[in-house]
């Protein structure tokens, strides 16, 4: 009887070593995606749990590298989103209550607009398993994304589950793009971060300068090649700013990439001057979609001239300055760029 208990003993502890063993592993593998250094290199297909054809996506290339964006200026262009302290946007500012700085430098604003010009958008549309039951809101926030566009903006639309898929692209039709993401059923798995590499090797064709991503999703990763310290790094070197509109609804059983999921987005919006939104009911996403689609199309553009050119990375900094707000701003912008001389 003695020993019985003992060997059960010795069983149990040595399962509690290889659960903490495992745990520990796998913690390793998530944390270290938030690393700020990372070579743009993506993993080799055999990974890509079971997508052979990861690389090839309905004709559009999965390019292995895209050349970071180095802007050859004159004057820098900083585009500013400014919310209040309820995460409403605020349009009635003027040139005077912002404070601009290269660095710790300030820079004098020799540029001021709120012009709504057209922009070139890629348009991400999750359609994995893990949203089989929210499809159904996810296109009607689609369509109230798209209803408020510009008429001349320009689209890519890129669905991912499994692998990311260019559905339609270049084109101005939103028509088009709103029909070929929402009729799509969901299945399969997630490979967000792989979809936002595509979107951004897409736009290094864009009509127009300024350039968004806008992804719809409940977050999370489990399929791509590429990790989220890989896509921080390129967001960071590309000038789309990324937008991501997403419904987390917390359960005990959500998988691990689930819980995470708002921390990756928002790490990955936050470094291009864009933001995540989030809902915990449904039924609100479709109006935060069309906040999204206003606020893309209100923003402040500031302009400034630089004394290097170096061809190295630039921090900004924008700060609202206004004495006449009731609450606390806070402008979301992009944190800086490459320059060369023209």
């Amino acid at each position: 009887m003695m020993l019985n208990i003992a060997c059960l003993s010795a069983k149990l502890h040595l399962l509690v070593v290889c659960i903490w063993i495992s745990l520990l592993v796998s913690s390793s593998l998530i944390w270290a995606q938030s690393e700020d250094e990372a070579h743009i290199v993506p993993r080799p297909a055999a990974q890509h749990h079971g997508a052979a054809d990861a690389a090839t996506m309905n004709g559009a290339s999965l390019p292995s590298r895209i050349k970071p964006i180095r802007v050859a200026v004159d004057l820098v262009q900083v585009p500013v989103v400014v919310t209040d302290a309820m995460n409403r946007p605020v349009v009635n500012l003027r040139e005077q209550d912002f404070a601009l700085f290269e660095g710790d430098k300030p820079q004098q604003i020799r540029y001021f607009s709120t012009e709504q010009a057209p922009i070139s958008i890629a348009v991400l549309f999750d359609v994995s398993k893990s949203m089989t039951d929210k499809i159904d809101t996810e296109r009607v926030a689609i369509h109230r994304f798209i209803e408020n566009a510009n008429p001349e903006d320009e689209y890519f639309a890129i669905s991912f589950s499994d692998c990311p898929r260019l559905l339609d692209g270049p084109t101005q039709s939103a028509d088009d793009v709103e029909e070929k993401l929402t009729s799509i059923e969901p299945g399969g798995a997630t490979s967000l971060l792989d979809a936002i590499y595509l979107a951004e090797s897409q736009l290094e064709s864009a009509r127009y300068q300024r350039k968004a991503i806008v992804i719809f999703s409940d977050g999370g990763d489990n399929a791509s090649r590429y990790t989220l310290h890989d896509i921080k790094k390129l967001v960071a070197e590309c000038d789309a700013q990324i937008y991501a509109v997403g419904l987390f609804e917390t359960f005990f059983f959500n998988t691990v990439e689930e819980r995470l999921g708002k921390k990756w987005l928002s790490e990955i919006t936050d470094k291009t001057g864009g933001r995540t939104i989030t809902v915990e009911n449904r039924a609100k996403l479709p109006q935060v979609a069309a906040e999204i689609s206003w606020e893309l199309r209100n923003e402040y553009l500031l302009g400034y001239r630089p004394s290097v050119f170096d061809g190295k990375w630039h921090k900004i900094k924008v700060r609202v300055t206004s004495s006449t707000a009731e609450h606390s701003l806070h402008a979301h912008y992009r944190k800086g760029y490459y320059s060369v001389e023209r």
